[in-house]
């Protein structure tokens, strides 16, 4: 007799971006030269002084519990880093740690949602998402945006889609997928409406220090927000430390001491020797960060230079994060060696195949003519990446 699942993951999807990974990873330990243009995480190595810190705590023997919601050390760091980054002041009771940005999403998701609940979500969004809310009860609905107004909406767009059910709505600025970012006086226009529809607002900071220009904060350019604002963020793009696993919450005392509730019936704590090194990462210099930001802008421009020459493609330029989202439309309806090429998933999967050029398909993403290329690689990667995808297009009938 087999085990029955439980209704709540019979249809839960796999994340399409781990999934490529690691298609991608089998590939290349069964000998095949894949140029891996999937993964969401930096290239760069983790600052020394970050590992040194780390080191010195494993040396003292910090290997114990920690309290569930982080130490009060990285708690200060958390409450430092947004009092210097976003001009926002916050008490320890007001902040927690968790194992991942993800993790901190979902840990809210799960103590604010229940069944008819509704939240705004722009498309394209983090794949994440829906599947989170959908597991909370809540019900994700859909705002499209194009790439004529950059992947963003407007505040005439989040007022109309409010309904008797909307309850929150999620930001993630600058985008993953598309690289978004939105302006100070859209930032403000955006939460004005919030404010006046009393919405829970969801500030996806992760990718904040990876733009091509300074980023104002929702919640500083509109006070009023502060009693329904949640801000999620981590250490793993902007010090790439995705592997350490820490990410992190601020928002009102009630909801904090309810995600740390559920976290001690779930993970408790996060990695005690992590939070000592993503204490290092928060309280230290900027200066490598800022530099990785840089590389990351100029490998942007080379991507997007090539990607614009191959005829059909089309790509708005990112402003922000460290991937490119162009349209592969109008290859749809060729011919490939394994059948007609007709959404996203199967140009993706003929690059996979064909070319041994890991991307991560639009679908995912609510956006089935995109397919989300990561430029958080070597320039030779990418450019021989791009290469493989020119000359594989070039190939469909």
């Amino acid at each position: 007799m087999s085990l029955h699942l439980a209704s709540r993951v019979r249809t839960l999807k796999p994340s399409p971006t781990l999934a490529m990974s690691a298609e991608a990873a089998a590939m290349r330990a069964a000998g095949t030269d894949v140029v891996d243009l999937s993964a969401g995480e930096p290239d760069f190595d983790t600052p020394e002084h970050v590992k040194a810190a780390t080191r010195e705590a494993l040396a003292r023997g910090q290997t114990k519990y920690t309290p569930v919601g982080g130490t009060n050390e990285l708690k200060d760091a958390i409450r430092a880093k947004i009092q210097r980054d976003s001009g926002l002041t916050y008490d320890r009771t007001e902040v927690m740690a968790s194992c991942g940005g993800k993790h901190a999403l979902y840990n809210a998701f799960q103590a604010l949602f229940e069944g008819g609940d509704e939240i705004l979500l722009p498309s394209p969004y983090w794949v994440s998402y829906p599947e989170m809310l959908e597991l909370a009860g809540a019900t994700p609905r859909i705002l499209p945006t194009t790439p004529a107004s950059g992947f963003r909406i407007t505040a005439e767009e989040l007022d109309a889609a409010c309904g008797p059910r909307t309850v929150g709505f999620i930001l993630n600025s600058p985008s993953n997928p598309t690289g978004a970012v939105y302006s100070s006086d859209q930032l403000r226009a955006l939460g004005e409406v919030c404010v006046r529809r009393n919405l829970i607002v969801f500030s996806d900071d992760i990718y904040e220090h990876i733009a091509d220009h300074h980023i104002e904060h929702i919640g500083a350019l509109v006070p009023e927000l502060r009693p329904r604002l949640v801000i999620l963020n981590a250490v793993s793009k902007t010090y790439a430390m995705t592997g350490w696993r820490i990410g992190f919450t601020a928002a009102p005392v009630e909801l904090i001491k309810a995600m740390t509730a559920l976290q001690s019936q779930s993970t408790s704590n996060p990695t005690s020797i992590a939070q000592a090194g993503a204490v290092a990462a928060l309280n230290g210099p900027l200066d490598g960060v800022h530099a990785m930001a840089r590389e990351f802008l100029a490998r942007r421009d080379m991507v997007v230079e090539q990607l614009r020459s191959i005829p059909g493609v089309e790509t708005t330029l990112p402003e922000g994060a460290f991937y490119v989202f162009p349209d592969f439309g109008s290859y749809f309806g060729r011919q490939g060696p394994d059948g007609p090429i007709t959404s996203a998933q199967d140009l993706g999967g003929y690059f996979l195949r064909h070319a041994s050029v890991a991307t991560v398909p639009g679908e995912g993403f609510g956006a089935p003519r995109h397919i989300r290329l990561s430029y958080a690689a070597k320039r030779d990667v990418l450019e021989e990446g791009v290469k493989r995808i020119r000359e594989a297009l070039e190939r469909l009938r």
